[in-house]
């Protein structure tokens, strides 16, 4: 796995929307077609993203073409490591390629010092809230509300909020 620079930036923004919404999406099994319209992210997001003190997006390239397989936003907060858009490309999914990716930002946060991953995950997506516990992350009671009138993270079809999942780490 590499950090993204901002010459990853176009590929990435094109990759991460086509796995989260539209028909491209459908192909896996973790998306949000249904949930919300428009983009996921742009550029200029992903860019103020990684412009951010002890943030990174890691990505993970088929060894043999170069193409991205995979991606992952963590940003550091202290000894807590926020997890975030964890992205497998859709006709990947289901290999173990999302387990390993977040094993690598799991060890990535270990070695930063982190104590615990954290992550938001939208409350209607179940089939992922259990895959997330059948890694080890638990849900708390923290509900948080989704940015419905940022309509930069997308267009709600239906009313969204995040739950809260951690991670103690070893």
């Amino acid at each position: 796995m590499t950090p993204a620079t901002p010459t990853d930036l176009p590929e990435l923004a094109k990759f991460v929307n086509n796995a989260y919404r539209g028909d491209t999406a459908r192909q896996g099994w973790t998306h949000e077609s249904d949930l919300l319209d428009g983009i996921r992210t742009s550029e200029a997001m992903l860019a103020d993203m990684i412009a951010q003190p002890d943030t990174t997006i890691l990505l993970h390239r088929d060894e043999a073409t170069g193409a991205l397989l995979a991606s992952v936003y963590l940003q550091k907060k202290g000894d807590l490591m926020y997890l975030g858009m964890l992205t497998v490309l859709p006709t990947a999914q289901a290999r173990g390629l999302g387990k390993q990716m977040l094993r690598e930002a799991e060890t990535y946060a270990r070695t930063l010092g982190c104590r615990t991953v954290e992550m938001t995950v939208i409350t209607r997506r179940t089939e992922l809230i259990a895959w997330y516990e059948r890694r080890g992350y638990t849900l708390t009671d923290e509900i948080r509300p989704f940015p419905v009138e940022d309509t930069r993270f997308g267009l709600p079809r239906v009313a969204l909020e995040f739950v809260v999942m951690r991670k103690v780490l070893d």
